[in-house]
C-alpha cells in the first residue's frame, strides 16, 4: 500500500512550499501508475477498489522479468534526473521556522515518556538487535498493555514534572531567560523523534 501511494504525484502531497520541485517518483510507482491508466482505458466507469488494485500490482512486479521492468526503470532514472536537476536551483524559503532559544524550559515529557525512559535501558539489553523504531513499537505495545493503575505512577511523576516547566516558563518570560529545566529525562535526538509518533498513538488510546 506504501508503494502504491508513491505513485501519486508529491507535487499532490505535502502542499505548502510554492516552487518546490515535484518528487520523484520509484520504478515500482511509475508501473502502478501505468496500470491505473491501463485499467481506466479498459474499464473507464468501474470504480477501484483500491486494496485489491494495489495487492494486483505487487503480485504482478514480482513475477516480472529484468526485462520488463527495464522500461519502468528508465522512467525513474530520468525522473531522478530531472529531480536533481531543479533540486539545485530550489532555494527553500526563508523565516518559515523560528529559532529555539537554547535557555527556553524543556517541554516536560508525559507519562508515556516517563515510562520510556525507565523501561528503554531494559528492552535495550533484552533485545540486543533491535533498532530506534523497533524499540520505540516494543515500548509502545508494553506501555498499551498497562492497566490504569500501573500508568498512575508514571502520570504523577509527568504531572510533577508539568508543574515545575511552568514554573520555569513562567520564570523565564518574566526574566527574559532563565537556567533550561531539566525536568525532561535525557533522550537522544533520533530517539526522541521515534518515539513522538508514538506518544501520539499511545495518547490516543487512552
Amino acid at each position: 500500500m506504501a508503494r502504491l501511494l508513491s505513485a501519486v504525484p508529491c507535487d499532490k502531497m505535502g502542499k505548502g512550499e510554492p516552487g518546490k520541485p515535484r518528487g520523484k517518483m520509484s520504478s515500482y510507482a511509475y508501473f502502478v501508475q501505468t496500470c491505473r491508466e491501463e485499467h481506466k482505458k479498459k474499464h473507464p466507469e468501474a470504480s477501484v477498489n483500491f486494496a485489491e488494485f494495489s495487492k494486483k500490482c505487487s503480485e504482478r512486479w514480482k513475477t516480472m522479468s529484468p526485462k520488463e521492468k527495464a522500461r519502468f526503470e528508465e522512467m525513474a532514472k530520468a525522473d531522478k534526473a530531472r529531480f536533481d536537476r531543479e533540486m539545485k536551483n530550489y532555494v527553500p524559503p526563508k523565516g518559515k521556522r523560528k529559532t529555539k532559544d537554547p535557555n527556553a524550559p524543556k517541554r516536560p515529557p508525559s507519562a508515556f515518556f516517563v515510562f520510556c525512559s525507565e523501561h528503554r535501558p531494559k528492552v535495550k539489553a533484552d533485545h540486543p538487535g533491535l533498532g530506534i523504531g523497533e524499540i520505540a513499537k516494543r515500548l509502545g505495545e508494553m506501555w498499551g498493555l498497562l492497566t490504569p493503575e500501573t500508568k498512575s505512577p508514571y502520570e504523577k511523576k509527568a504531572a510533577k514534572l508539568k508543574e515545575k516547566y511552568e514554573k520555569d516558563v513562567a520564570a523565564y518570560r518574566g526574566k527574559g531567560k532563565a537556567a533550561p529545566s531539566k525536568a525532561a529525562p535525557e533522550e537522544d535526538d533520533d530517539e526522541e523523534d521515534e518515539e513522538e509518533e508514538d506518544d501520539d498513538d499511545e495518547d490516543d488510546d487512552e
